[in-house]
């Protein structure tokens, strides 16, 4: 496993992000791993959430794109310190661009935020965590319509390997219903891989009743890939 995805793991469990125990999640469904993105709290946090998202994009994509999408809320910040990490990491310089709930009429007026898109451009879409695939369906008709435009793919933080509305996952999902590439930073299978009786600072945080736990989650809700 890459080291950028060993380090993001222990990331996200000293963020309080991602925990283990017992949770219900949205659907109902009764889960024993939780992942809360509200918890990236603080500049120091997003500035390296960004980079990960950076190393992550460069790994799957490469850099040959010109927008870096986030929808409205949660994908703002993403956008804009994703575009910052990847100028400081890689000197390429990407434009950012995000869209309003409700189209500005004064000012700085119309649906978007950031860089306009403009015809020709080459749009990577950022997330970050995808359940039902709700928000590209809002979101693709967004940014086809600023012109002819080339969807380059979805990025996330963490595939949760979850059945979405069918068999697949909601990555998978989109994948094959908007032909477009996706991918995450990690995914559940190598959160566990990583954490999976190995001392974590210390604590062991998958041990085997956890991981028992898990693996029987996955045998209920667990998508074909």
């Amino acid at each position: 496993m890459e080291q950028y995805k060993q380090d993001f793991i222990g990331f996200m469990v000293d963020c309080g992000v991602l925990k283990f125990g017992d949770f219900v999640t949205k659907s109902g469904r009764k889960t024993p791993f939780f992942i809360n993105t509200g918890f990236y709290r603080t500049g120091a946090q997003l500035r390296k959430l960004g980079e990960f998202y950076a190393k992550a994009i460069q790994d799957k994509f490469g850099l040959e794109f010109d927008v870096l999408f986030g929808p409205a809320y949660k994908g703002i910040p993403l956008s804009v310190a994703t575009a910052m990490e990847i100028s400081e990491l890689y000197q390429v310089d990407v434009r950012y661009c995000s869209n309003r709930k409700e189209a500005k009429d004064h000012g700085d007026t119309g649906i978007l935020l950031g860089s306009p898109i403009c015809d020709g451009d080459r749009v990577l879409i950022i997330e970050d965590v995808t359940t039902a695939g709700t928000s590209i369906q809002e979101t693709l008709p967004i940014v086809k319509a600023q012109g002819k435009i080339q969807i380059v793919g979805l990025v996330v933080s963490v595939d949760r390997m979850e059945r979405g509305h069918g068999e697949k996952s909601a990555l998978a999902e989109i994948r094959d219903t908007y032909e477009m590439e996706t991918t995450a930073i990690v995914t559940m299978e190598e959160v566990m891989e990583y954490l999976y009786n190995r001392p974590y600072k210390g604590k062991v945080i998958i041990d085997d009743a956890m991981k028992a736990a898990i693996d029987g989650y996955y045998q209920k809700y667990g998508a074909s890939k």
